[in-house]
């Protein structure tokens, strides 16, 4: 395939890549950007381990190519810290045991934070629905869960939201 451009905006810096068409988002990410927080578990969309947002919804970059983010504004994890400093997600999960082997967090994190779009305050049903496709063999979700309560209960202030903070 001949190699195409595209541009888009990934954790609030403008990027142009030169990529295969048929290149896939998780693969520029983590060859072409180097941000290899977006872990790839399947490439068949299943264990959301390659979950990014694009445009503040939560896609399966495995899934996608990159040319269909020309124009859009891309958040992996490690757009989820600012500055250095741990969103406060990022914290609970860190201070709440949330994290075992590690390869799930990253896909875990990006829906979590999903679930915080502006002033929503998602109910257990939600929570648990949103988490459905993301696969962790270590955690058991207990611990993941009781980060994400924690984060409701927290001010509304501190919480995440894909559009940033």
């Amino acid at each position: 395939m001949m190699a195409a451009e595209v541009g888009f905006t990934v954790n609030g810096t403008s990027v142009t890549v030169s990529c295969d068409g048929g290149a896939l988002l998780c693969d520029v990410l983590r060859e072409e950007l180097d941000l290899t927080g977006t872990r790839v578990g399947c490439r068949e969309g299943v264990c959301g381990s390659c979950n990014v947002l694009v445009d503040g919804e939560v896609v399966r970059s495995c899934l996608m190519l990159a040319l269909q983010v020309e124009g859009c504004d891309v958040r992996t994890v490690e757009g989820l810290s600012i500055g250095g400093v741990l969103s406060a997600l990022q914290q609970a999960f860190l201070d709440l045991g949330a994290v075992q082997c590690g390869f799930c967090t990253a896909g875990v994190l990006i829906t979590a934070t999903s679930l915080f779009d502006g002033s929503s305050d998602p109910g257990e049903d939600e929570i648990l629905e949103a988490l459905a496709g993301n696969l962790c063999r270590c955690t058991g979700y207990s611990k993941i869960l009781e980060a994400i309560r924690a984060v409701m209960e927290a001010a509304p202030a501190s919480r995440p939201s894909p559009q940033g903070r």
